[in-house]
């Protein structure tokens, strides 16, 4: 079936396949078509996210096995719902070896392991020993230990052992010294795999190569045979050697099943057509979004304010230097292995120029990298353009860039090189600029986004539009998303922040002023912590200790992933119990009267621009995907955060919900205005006002049968007066309000179409 909107539910123990059963009448009420699963493989114990599966490949009994998700199956059917399948084809998980039988029998045997190709292993340290990098700077061992099995255990980590090599009393470090791998320093650039992205727990796999493809996809295809699935996720495609391949070969698995990958897409670039796909799942879109509700003259004086309190604007000067150097920073403290390998390959495509050159070029060309991942085909061009940019600034490189750029013009030269420079990119982007970076810039948070782009926080009428007609035309069925798992902010918040924007002189006084009442022990720190305080603080009253509870845990992993007063490999107690204090602080007295009033000024128009949204995110060209709970106001922050249980007995008659239930009746009762042949068209609104307005009509055969207006910038647009400003010219035919019934026709002021709404849908009678 074509898809109208996906809804993502995260699978616990607590909230597995029987629970998900007892939502799917709720989802049919909201008009989902369908339902969007997180990882259904067994996963490392103790899992709370399902992406760090374990094999073999098989679906986890403690949501209920197979036969569970047979029957979920089946009532998902009965009610007209489709089932999405997320799959985890990059990495799966390492930790408790015992539960990895493929990793344990590397560990055991090292390179004469069978699973040992399975693995992207260098062995190519001192005595061939697989190096896992597991242990603090001083490489101290003192936590090693032999369990009663002959495992090694590392904290939470268990590590198997070669036959022979552990009998009862031996002592741990001699056990050590007699396997196929050593435990060292996380800092010592010795790294004996690849990981997904830094994090140790989890290695990467090589799909290129076909019997690791059949050995992780054989429960896919056994699905695929019984149709018991309508359409795959694939998680982190840029990880991966060979995407276009991977794609390829996975698109034989499912057929023509509904197909989306998650994907990074940098400003101004596009989804490469050889990607045999459906659509991301949504983070392009998000970006356009979350820019159109950002006020760029309000950015503007952001920057000065934060220029002001920080000594750091934030602005984008400020964060291409910056970003330059972090990039080369992470390059070199985390993906060394990363850097030497991609520049063996290049070297030995390039035998004439020496190594240390190379070097040089690979990693000024990772670090200057401004897209997402560069070796797709399609962005040759791009990657040349780029390298021609390094070389006139660095013309001591240019043998080195020259070799580069043949490599990436011939494509077949070095194939390996390529793949494993846009990995590294990939890698650099993800970990230094969404971790790090997304951490220490405070401009406007709402910016720092999955997908977004601080750089350039709004987008212009031209480009939100252009995007929308290039996607009704190129990739019509790809997902819409504005929260997901991964999110470091739900959409709600994000509406919320993006306000200040629109009020950044009540902003600036704000902050001036809790600077003298509560000074912050670290103001770059503070400034970053407080947007998302406003983004949270109940409107009309103060934080519970459940809240403040969440913002504390929230805070402590931002500034670890900062890594400016505290670090996950260096934690500073002191800086963290000192911002902690500050921000309890700010949630009684003086402080608390400050933000109240704040948050009452802008939390209407943020509420107003949220449902402004989510009606585009459901019916601008693609498919809506609606996070768990975010169907009710939701105030969720990065995971574990947004993970939290969600609460299905609350009601339908809600603000949100009912525009929810609107729009996806409309895409309904005209399919065809929103498929694959569907078009999509600007509508200008005219006065004073009118770029408060994004108005469009959804199309079919060139005639328009949906028009959809939003209320963008809402702080100042919520009187009748202000909306009189802004003039609507309809399509020819009279047109239908979807939820008032209310009839227009030529044109109509904003005040008459929309009354006091933030949004309205006008079908075609």
């Amino acid at each position: 079936m074509e898809p109208i909107a996906t809804y993502r539910v995260q699978l616990t123990p607590d909230f597995a396949f029987a629970e998900v059963v007892g939502i799917l009448d709720h989802l049919s009420d909201l008009g989902v078509s369908h339902l969007y699963l997180s990882p259904i493989l067994q996963a490392m114990p103790g899992s709370t996210h399902g992406y760090d599966w374990c094999p073999p490949a098989r679906i986890d009994a403690g949501l209920g096995g197979l036969d569970g998700f047979r029957l979920l199956r089946a009532h998902a059917q009965a009610v007209g719902i489709g089932v999405i399948l997320d799959i985890v084809p990059n990495h799966l998980g390492i930790a408790d070896a015992r539960h990895n039988p493929w990793w344990a029998d590397v560990l055991r045997n090292g390179a004469d392991s069978a699973y040992a190709h399975y693995f992207d292993l260098d062995l190519n340290f001192g005595d061939g020993a697989l190096c896992l990098p597991w242990l603090g700077a001083d490489g101290d061992l003192t936590a090693l230990r032999l369990d009663d099995d002959g495992c090694l255990r590392l904290h939470d980590r268990v590590l198997t052992t070669a036959e022979g090599t552990a009998a009862p009393g031996d002592g741990p470090l001699a056990v050590l010294a007699r396997q196929h791998y050593r435990l060292v320093p996380f800092d010592s650039m010795q790294i004996g795999y690849r990981r997904f992205l830094a994090v140790n727990d989890l290695a990467a796999l090589r799909q290129e190569i076909v019997d690791v493809f059949d050995a992780t996809h054989g429960w896919l295809t056994e699905l695929a045979a019984d149709d018991l699935f309508d359409g795959v996720r694939v998680d982190h495609l840029d990880g991966l050697t060979d995407p276009v391949g991977y794609c390829a070969r996975l698109r034989r698995v499912i057929g023509d099943r509904l197909f989306y990958v998650e994907k990074g897409l940098s400003v101004g670039e596009r989804l490469d057509p050889a990607l045999v796909v459906d659509g991301t799942t949504g983070y392009d879109t998000l970006r356009i979004i979350e820019g159109a509700y950002t006020a760029a003259s309000g950015t503007i004086e952001l920057s000065e304010t934060s220029q002001r309190m920080t000594g750091v604007s934030g602005d984008g000067d400020d964060l291409t230097a910056r970003a330059k150097d972090l990039k080369h920073v992470t390059l070199i403290d985390l993906f060394s292995d990363r850097v030497r390998r991609t520049t063996e390959l290049f070297a030995a495509a390039a035998p004439d120029v020496p190594v240390h050159n190379i070097q040089q070029a690979v990693t000024t060309l990772i670090c200057d990298a401004r897209l997402a991942r560069p070796d797709y085909p399609s962005l040759v061009d791009d990657v040349v353009a780029s390298i021609d940019r390094i070389a006139e600034a660095n013309p001591t490189m240019a043998d080195a860039l020259d070799a580069l750029e043949f490599t990436f013009t011939h494509r077949d030269h070095a194939p390996g090189a390529i793949a494993r420079l846009g990995e590294a990119v990939a890698a650099v982007n993800a970990k230094a600029m969404e971790d790090i970076g997304y951490h220490r810039t405070g401009r406007l948070v709402s910016n720092n986004e999955l997908g977004c782009s601080p750089l350039v926080p709004s987008v212009n009428r031209t480009e939100f539009h252009g995007h929308q007609a290039d996607r009704a035309r190129d990739w019509p069925l790809s997902m819409n998303a504005l929260s997901t798992h991964d999110t470091k902010r739900s959409e709600d918040v994000r509406a919320r922040i993006a306000v200040i924007a629109q009020t950044p002189q009540r902003w600036s006084v704000l902050v001036m002023t809790l600077w003298r009442v509560v000074p912050p022990p670290n103001d770059r720190t503070a400034y970053f912590l407080l947007q998302n305080v406003v983004g949270l603080w109940p409107q009309g009253d103060v934080p519970d200790s459940a809240l403040c509870d969440r913002l504390a845990a929230y805070a402590r992993k931002a500034m670890r992933e900062a890594g400016l007063i505290s670090s996950w490999t260096a934690v500073d107690d002191d800086a963290e119990h000192a911002m902690l204090a500050w921000l309890e602080s700010l949630y009684t007295g003086p402080a608390a009267t400050l933000i109240s009033n704040f948050v009452d000024v802008i939390a209407d128009a943020g509420r107003d621009e949220a449902i402004a949204r989510k009606v585009l995110s459901l019916l601008l060209p693609g498919v809506g995907d609606i996070y768990q709970g975010t169907q009710w106001w939701d105030d969720s922050l990065t995971d574990p955060d947004n993970r939290r249980p969600v609460d299905y007995t609350q009601s339908l008659d809600h603000p949100k919900t009912r525009a929810i239930i609107t729009a996806l009746a409309v895409r309904r009762r005209t399919p065809t205005a929103f498929g694959r042949d569907s078009g999509y068209t600007d509508i200008m609104s005219k006065g004073t006002n009118s770029t408060h307005v994004v108005g469009f009509s959804r199309d079919v055969d060139g005639e328009a049968r949906v028009v959809v207006l939003a209320v963008r910038l809402a702080h100042t647009f919520r009187t009748v007066e202000a909306r009189e400003e802004a003039v609507v010219p309809l399509p020819p035919g009279l047109w239908r309000d979807a939820e008032t019934g209310a009839d227009h026709s030529e044109q109509a002021t904003a005040s008459t179409i929309l009354g006091s709404r933030p949004f309205a849908i006008l079908e075609l009678l």
